[in-house]
């Protein structure tokens, strides 16, 4: 549990009655090399010591989070989707084999050893590659020529023990189709490159019965693959909304996730009329928290929340007026690494703060910190600030926005304009 996080868990109607207690630090879930039996070892220490009652396990981030709660409530009996159903949505491969038995909105793919990588057949440039389990687009590559190929195939044997070694702890804790055993966690998918528009179809399953409660955009810097900001509600029409709502429901009931809040990664080309699935995630976004809140008047993590209390996860359909009707997270961005020796004080961020209503900044890098050293980033960039703005429409939204790059100051070894222009 991180702080800002808890902050906003306080805030929830399911807080009257709870009180939260980390399990585990960020630290230890998210940086260098994972070792899953040894977090287990001591998240069990911690909960068989723990002198209050445990009533519910969750989680927000993205592995090893999503895959240790289910091991840890299931000898508890407390509500969690099963391990077996995790791992579906979280190896790419599987997950695109069961995905491709019930829905065409995916791409064409294939399994790539990374012993004797060779770019697949079924595939033409450009395509993506990618570990079978990454977090945070980690190791991701666009590939443009067998060149690229090349060289990304041997970053990712370099890096892929990572996560891979973690996760191949977790598969053999479950008893995988034979293909899926044979692929095992160390090896990279290959899929074709989807276009159009980025959306994120946000959910929970309760009882066998998936349900879609928001559709957000997803916005890229221009000229780039990297997320500029996350919106709230959707700009998308009804039909496609409802398009994407079925899409998401079939894919995760096919999955099997119950008692689990999802997240599904779509691409929709508007000028072909095409969805796309880029990924399930069997948990909520942590990112989405605020958007909802702020719109709708209650956190996603509400959802969560009763769902691991084994209550109904259902709230109501007109929600507590906020004044808000559009909020998003943009993410400030350096596309170069470099070494901060400066960055925006607590003050000049209150100061800000104070002056826009409806906006939060949370600053990324620490004074004196080289950005590739920071966890969790992509491979093409390295996040600043986070910046949550509600806004009565998206151009309030986006001149609040303009406002904080402008008054937001970081400083670096070697200057990149993009840290200071956001990308725009």
């Amino acid at each position: 549990m991180d702080e800002d996080n808890r902050k906003i868990l306080e805030r929830t109607p399911s807080a009257r009655d709870c009180e939260f207690h980390q399990l585990l630090t960020q630290e230890e879930l998210q940086s260098g090399q994972v070792d899953i039996e040894e977090l287990l070892a001591k998240a069990e220490r911690v909960l068989d010591e723990f002198e209050g009652s445990v009533d519910a396990i969750v989680g927000y981030w993205d592995f090893p989070v999503t895959l240790l709660v289910p091991i840890l409530c299931a000898p508890r009996g407390l509500p969690s989707p099963s391990l077996e159903s995790v791992v579906r949505c979280e190896h790419k491969y599987w997950s695109r084999l069961l995905q491709s038995e019930v829905v065409d909105a995916h791409p064409p793919f294939a399994l790539v050893e990374l012993d004797d990588p060779t770019p697949p057949e079924n595939l033409s440039y450009p395509f993506w590659f990618k570990p079978v389990k990454s977090a945070s687009s980690e190791l991701a590559y666009r590939i443009e020529d067998e060149e690229a190929f090349r060289a990304a195939a041997e970053r990712l044997r370099e890096g892929v023990d990572r996560i891979g070694l973690p996760f191949e702890q977790i598969l053999k804790r479950i008893d995988l189709p034979p293909e899926i055993a044979a692929a095992g966690g160390r090896t990279a998918l290959a899929e074709g490159s989807l276009k159009g528009l980025q959306v994120a179809v946000e959910g929970y399953v309760y009882q066998g019965e998936p349900v879609v409660h928001g559709v957000l955009d997803s916005v890229d810097y221009p000229g780039s693959s990297t997320f500029l900001r996350h919106q709230y509600p959707s700009g998308l029409s009804d039909d496609v909304c409802r398009r994407l709502s079925d899409t998401a429901k079939r894919t995760v009931r096919k999955l099997g996730l119950d008692n689990s809040t999802f997240s599904v990664e779509f691409f929709y080309d508007p000028l072909e009329d095409e969805l796309g699935i880029v990924e399930v995630n069997p948990r909520h976004s942590q990112a989405h928290a605020e958007l909802f809140e702020l719109v709708d008047g209650v956190a996603n993590h509400e959802r969560m929340l009763r769902l691991a209390l084994g209550q109904d996860p259902a709230l109501p359909a007109n929600g507590t007026p906020t004044g808000y009707e559009v909020a998003a997270e943009w993410y400030l961005r350096r596309f170069d690494d470099g070494v901060t020796t400066r960055v925006p004080t607590e003050e000049e961020v209150a100061e800000l703060e104070a002056s826009l209503p409806g906006v939060t900044v949370k600053v990324v890098p620490q004074e004196g910190q080289r950005l590739s050293e920071l966890p969790a980033q992509d491979s093409y960039s390295y996040e600043l600030a986070l910046i949550t703005i509600g806004a009565s429409d998206e151009t309030e939204m986006t001149a609040k926005y303009e406002r904080c790059v402008e008054e937001l100051k970081f400083e670096f070894e070697d200057e990149d304009p993009l840290a200071e222009t956001g990308g725009l």
